[in-house]
């Protein structure tokens, strides 16, 4: 859940280090540093507590003498908390080697132990600095960097990415991976690493994943990869389809007042190019479609905010394709010994591909004969080069730590898969796919009228901002959306928030109506003639009759939800599986303008990270 990133080239390091941790920081802004070797040929660091502007700030207090290699970190605590002492690089005994590490090494310990029994002292309670003083004990048996980080790497246990420089090579920075991101930037006379693209994009948009148990060595010209036992490998290259100007705030107050705005686009984006003449064409499944036919049963795996676009997805799988789904949370689904063979198809969520839980779920699938498919938003991701096929969402880079563009875009990408299993089934007709279809391709129009109502959702928000507790309430489809909204307040205000399925009402939470107490209510459109509204219209005036505040989403024109509402914030018309695509919007808005009502940082919230790469 650290951000790293790596350099080796002109005599720019601090201005590259500083660039891509700036970009990284929504990884983890616990503390950063970097570690540099000088012209002169010195290894110099700096590292400090806090976001990366105190580092900053010391640095242009006290400059830091520049060269052409350099590592940088910006860190989520794991082992030891966020000080000075703790901070990333970490040194070898003799101050000539700097190790900066993402994940967390399991067995720590015991290699602890037995370096103090070696005499080792410890400046730090990370685990981090076992694997520096290890790496420097063992470069001083020879061989060389990536020769000690070979015969390290295989002693360690975990998930780990690791970056380390040493002041007798100093032109070489060299990586390792397991089960934790690591992707290489190629340049023209230098190269970059990184824990995401993000890292570099600056600089260069050629990019290469490295595997599973490898490691990299770059120069200012030359790029080696090999596995953990020094056999070389030939890894992929990559196009990063997105420059550096899209991490960018771009005069937004914040990423996540940016990306909020950017969700038209970006279900625009996954759609693009997917949908011909009334068909579905997704030839990303290449490696699974002659697979689907005989599929008959699907799990979609995740965590948080994407489990909600799986139980939308859930919904619109079963109403298309007429197959049964469950949804798991991935950080249990191993643990529970689920049943799984050749003919189910276990499909993972995950923005950023290297969500830890959901990683490890897919190779248990895997190692039990499922057929996997995930559904990611980062090319070169580890879950998806993991799974036989992957349908990228095309979202754009997403900083702000709690997802906004990147849930819509995965319920877009779980629709379109959804029509495209329907159409191989047979379960669908014609006439019913083109309709859905059209409704999809309508979603991005109707997207920025949702995005309209923001200045009213920001005066709801300032007069609630001393509210110490909301529900949300939702019903069939509206359920994932209460959740999500639920959340969002959750992870940006900190404050009690908790999303129910409207029918269990009566079966405890109302309980905790009292004069007052905010609600939000997803009401379901009239029109469906399936539709639930009647019912929630009636939840929402039980709630009422307890002196709850209602605050309704429901769709433009429902007259029959006024009398009972306090506040009504209009949606336009959809069908009832695509009113969660525009209802969960006036939700992030709300979370989003509550926190910020309340003085907080709504891209970095406290003890949270983008990316989960530990579990």
């Amino acid at each position: 859940m650290c951000g790293i990133v790596g350099y080796v080239g002109r005599p720019k390091s601090l201005e590259v280090l500083l660039g891509g941790l700036r970009r990284l920081e929504y990884r983890g802004y616990d503390s950063a540093g970097v570690a540099i070797i000088t012209e002169e040929g010195d290894l110099v660091t700096r590292k400090r507590a806090g976001k990366l502007a105190v580092l900053v700030d010391d640095l242009a207090a006290e400059a830091l003498t520049d060269g052409s290699t350099g590592i940088g970190h910006t860190r989520w605590a794991t082992h030891g908390g966020p000080t000075d002492g703790n901070a990333h690089p970490h040194l070898s005994r003799d101050g000539k080697l700097a190790l900066i590490h993402n994940g967390i090494i399991e067995n720590f310990a015991e290699l602890k132990a037995e370096l103090l029994a070696d005499g080792y002292t410890f400046e730090s309670e990370t685990d981090t600095e076992v694997a520096a003083k290890l790496l420097g004990r063992e470069y001083e048996a020879g061989g060389g960097l990536a020769a000690a980080l070979g015969r390290v790497v295989v002693r360690l246990e975990g998930a780990f990415t690791l970056l380390a420089l040493h002041r007798d090579e100093p032109l070489v920075v060299v990586g390792a991976r397991r089960n934790s991101p690591l992707v290489i930037g190629l340049g023209e006379g230098e190269n970059f690493l990184g824990s995401d693209v993000a890292a570099f994009v600056e600089h260069t948009q050629r990019a290469v994943a490295i595997g599973q148990d490898q490691i990299v060595t770059i120069t200012p010209d030359t790029v080696t990869v090999t596995d953990f036992f020094g056999t070389e490998v030939q890894p992929t290259e990559f196009q990063v389809s997105w420059d550096a100007s899209a991490a960018e705030k771009g005069g937004w107050s914040s990423f996540m007042a940016k990306e909020i705005s950017e969700q038209p686009e970006a279900v625009a984006n996954t759609l693009r190019t997917r949908i011909h003449d009334d068909h579905v064409v997704l030839p990303d499944l290449a490696g699974l479609e002659e697979s689907l036919v005989g599929i008959d049963r699907i799990v979609i795996i995740a965590c948080g905010t994407a489990s909600y676009a799986g139980m939308l997805g859930k919904y619109a799988l079963e109403k298309w394709a007429r197959i049964p789904v469950e949804v798991q949370l991935s950080h249990e689904f191993r643990y529970s010994e689920p049943v799984l063979s050749p003919t189910t198809l276990v499909v993972s969520i995950s923005q950023s591909g290297e969500t830890m839980d959901t990683l490890m779920a897919v190779k248990y699938a895997i190692e039990a004969g499922a057929k996997t498919l995930s559904i990611c938003n980062t090319q070169g991701a580890t879950i998806a080069r993991e799974s036989d096929a992957v349908i990228y969402t095309h979202a754009g880079p997403e900083v702000a730590v709690a997802s906004t563009k990147a849930f819509v875009a995965q319920i877009a990408a779980l629709y379109l898969f959804g029509l495209h299993l329907a159409e191989v089934r047979g379960t669908l007709s014609p006439e019913a796919t083109k309709e859905a279809l059209d409704e999809l391709s309508s979603i991005p129009e109707k997207l920025e009228q949702v995005l309209l109502t923001k200045e009213r959702i920001q005066e709801l928000a300032k007069w609630m901002s001393d509210s110490r507790a909301v529900l949300f309430l939702g019903r069939h489809v509206g359920y994932p959306v209460a959740l999500e909204g639920a959340l969002k307040l959750k992870e940006l205000a900190y404050i009690h928030a908790e999303g129910f399925a409207a029918g269990e009402l009566k079966h405890g939470p109302i309980a905790l109506i009292e004069p007052g107490q905010p609600v939000f209510v997803v009401v379901p459109s009239p029109r469906d003639p399936n539709s639930l509204h009647a019912k929630v219209v009636s939840n929402i005036q039980e709630i009422r009759a307890r002196g709850a505040r209602i605050l309704a989403i429901a769709e433009q024109g429902d007259a029959s939800v006024l009398p009972f509402a306090d506040e009504v914030i209009p949606i336009p018309l959809a069908g009832a599986l695509f009113e969660p695509l525009l209802a969960v919007v006036p939700l992030q808005i709300f979370a989003m303008e509550l926190a910020t009502a309340k003085g907080l940082d709504v891209d970095q919230p406290r003890n949270l990270a983008k990316s989960v790469t530990v579990e």
